[in-house]
């Protein structure tokens, strides 16, 4: 029962996000061919809002669920692993015309193919967990 309110808030997000269109491979392939801003719009406005939302938290001093003062740490210096991140995800991102967070959507609306998909994300997960110690931090 504990569990019942992330179920409710993954189906609203799902909803919302089938209804923007986040989910749409057409809307993906708009935006790798800066073809259409509404992607870049859907993600501009994710940004602000977790700025808005981190700024909230900071100034505020919200503490989480059991109490705790909630601390966000700071980004290491360096850009080349941000870049090369970036880079990777984001071909990633147009090679499978699908970011993470829409794969449970799509599987849910009953598009069975994007289970490959999600058996790469896994798959990229546990090679990374492999590999973490190897890589530049």
């Amino acid at each position: 029962m504990n569990l019942l309110k992330y179920i409710i808030v993954g189906f609203i997000f799902g909803i919302i996000l089938t209804k923007a269109e986040a989910v749409s491979w057409y809307r993906i392939y708009e935006m790798f061919q800066f073809q259409s801003i509404h992607m870049y719009g859907i993600i501009t406005v994710a940004i602000i809002t977790g700025f808005i939302g981190l700024q909230f938290i900071k100034r505020k001093q919200i503490k989480d669920i059991n109490g705790k003062p909630i601390y966000i740490q700071d980004k290491e210096k360096g850009n080349a692993r941000y870049w090369i991140g970036g880079i990777l995800f984001g071909l990633g991102w147009a090679m499978v015309g699908a970011c993470p967070g829409p794969i449970f959507i799509l599987l849910g609306a009953g598009f069975l193919s994007v289970g490959l998909i999600l058996i790469g994300a896994i798959f990229g997960t546990f090679l990374y967990g492999v590999l973490k110690d190897k890589l530049p931090h």
